[in-house]
């Protein structure tokens, strides 16, 4: 998992309240096998027209959004079901952080095993970075997971609180696995003095 320390990036703002998984990546695209790939289909329904075409209104379409990797929304983002395939589409599409004032829980979860920065700011505060980013041409961020404050260059600053063992993981790029394989000699040594070799390979 690539590390997260400190991250800047334009904004897009999708400014909506109770964004659920379903939109975020619709049921159709979930038959593929592979993590990757799903990025082409996020927000699928709102990008495109029944007839496939771009929308044009749609934030992720318009020109001076091009290129964001940072996505700011209302409270509640990723609820609904727990398809961790609704973060694969984010991260693919290029998101390295989302700050809402609030997220599922499940989804904050499955964002932080996948490298992904949830960024938990007040409303207040997360409307002023949406306002900023739709009235500012090329409107950049830094979040910085060290000190875990967000600020930009006209005098925005705010700070977010995260667990110490999550930020851990973010900032050494530990998903579980990684975590497992840290003990890769204490578990190695327990293989080798079991009193059945490899029995739980029979």
């Amino acid at each position: 998992m690539k590390p997260f320390t400190i991250h800047r990036g334009r904004v897009a703002p999708i400014y909506r309240a109770n964004i659920d998984t379903d939109q975020i990546i619709p049921k159709q695209f979930l038959k593929r096998i592979e993590r990757t790939g799903f990025g082409e289909f996020l927000f699928n329904d709102w990008r495109k027209s029944p007839e496939g075409l771009p929308n044009p209104d749609f934030v992720l379409n318009q020109p001076k959004y091009s290129g964001g990797s940072i996505l700011v929304a209302d409270k509640n983002f990723g609820c609904g079901s727990s398809r961790e395939h609704a973060v694969w589409a984010l991260a693919d599409f290029g998101f390295r952080a989302v700050i809402a004032p609030s997220f599922a829980d499940i989804f904050a979860n499955n964002c932080v095993k996948n490298g992904v920065l949830p960024v938990v700011l007040r409303e207040d505060e997360t409307a002023e970075i949406a306002r900023r980013s739709s009235e500012i041409e090329n409107y950049t961020l830094t979040v910085d997971l060290e000190t875990c404050a967000v600020h930009d260059s006209a005098g925005f600053k705010a700070q977010f609180a995260i667990d110490e063992f999550t930020r851990h993981c973010l900032l050494e790029g530990l998903d579980d696995i990684g975590l497992t394989l840290q003990h890769a000699a204490a578990i190695d040594a327990y293989e080798a003095h079991h009193p059945i070799p490899a029995a739980w390979n029979r």
